[in-house]
């Protein structure tokens, strides 16, 4: 299951962990992302404050989690390629998985036809 957030997370939950990254329209506004700064293996991040940071050749810009939860990995490749994230936004540009600490917290999270309308406005 994927749910995306309105500042351009996605999350795709697999029974108790999830999976982070921004969307390809988040990054087509950053442009070609040059550095990823990711959390640290069990850090404990809140639903809605940063969680990590990405820098591009016009901004940078945090993260935010779409959940609370525990970081249980980062995307090392990130850091040798933070490039990924142009190629890959959805995918192999993933930043961070975690451990979720309340499953609640997806109800208020859009789907992708709700996510699509929802760029469509801006």
């Amino acid at each position: 299951m994927r749910r995306f957030t309105k500042d351009h997370e996605w999350i795709e939950v697999s029974g108790e962990e999830a999976t982070v990254g921004i969307t390809g329209y988040a990054q087509g506004q950053l442009g070609d992302v040059v550095f990823v700064e990711l959390p640290e293996p069990g850090r404990t991040v809140e639903k809605g404050k940063e969680a990590a940071v990405v820098e591009s050749v016009k901004a940078a810009s945090e993260v935010y989690a779409p959940v609370s939860g525990t970081v249980i990995e980062v995307n090392a490749a990130l850091a040798e390629d933070p490039s990924l994230v142009n190629s890959a936004a959805e995918g192999a540009g993933w930043f961070f998985r975690l451990r979720l600490a309340d499953p609640a917290e997806l109800e208020g999270l859009m789907d992708e036809a709700a996510y699509r309308a929802f760029v469509a406005t801006l």
